[in-house]
């Protein structure tokens, strides 16, 4: 059995082990598996990928267990975003997004110098959380803000 391929099941409220679909010796596990792991092992989080998620991270056993997937768009058919990890002082984990270019447009009045619109990258902008600032903290902010990582 390959717990590094292996999946979560798909929510919470299926438990145990199960095959999963993606191969022989590949097992998907529930949400009592992961809290038994970090509890014999000490641990309040595991961070895991190799699985493509739609939404770039995704959530399971009550918030255990997050998958990270940083590639948009995977193998140019799934159209997914997605995404990155902060970790910040007290170990507060936000994701941000990365989303997938727009499709090309098809249309035959497309021409090489008609300029694309852009507003549905103002649309994901809006919706996104703020990037945390880099470098060292001015005296002015706030102790517990993610500008102090």
């Amino acid at each position: 059995m390959s717990l590094c391929r292996s999946d979560p099941t798909e929510n919470d409220s299926v438990e145990g082990l199960r095959p999963n679909a993606r191969g022989p010796g590949l097992v998907t596990f529930g949400p009592d598996r992961v809290t038994e792991f970090c509890k014999k092992n000490k641990l309040q989080l595991i961070i895991r990928a190799h699985e493509c998620v739609m939404d770039g991270f995704e959530r399971f056993a009550q918030g255990q267990l997050i998958t990270l997937f940083s590639a948009t768009n995977y193998c140019g058919t799934a159209n997914n975003a997605g995404a990155i990890l902060v970790v910040g002082r007290g170990l507060v984990v936000v994701p941000k997004l990365i989303h997938p270019l727009p499709p090309p447009l098809q249309s035959p009045e497309t021409s090489p110098e008609r300029v694309m619109d852009e507003t549905w990258m103002q649309e994901l902008n809006i919706q996104r959380p703020p990037t945390p600032t880099r470098g060292r903290p001015q005296p002015d902010l706030d102790r517990g803000s993610l500008a102090y990582i």
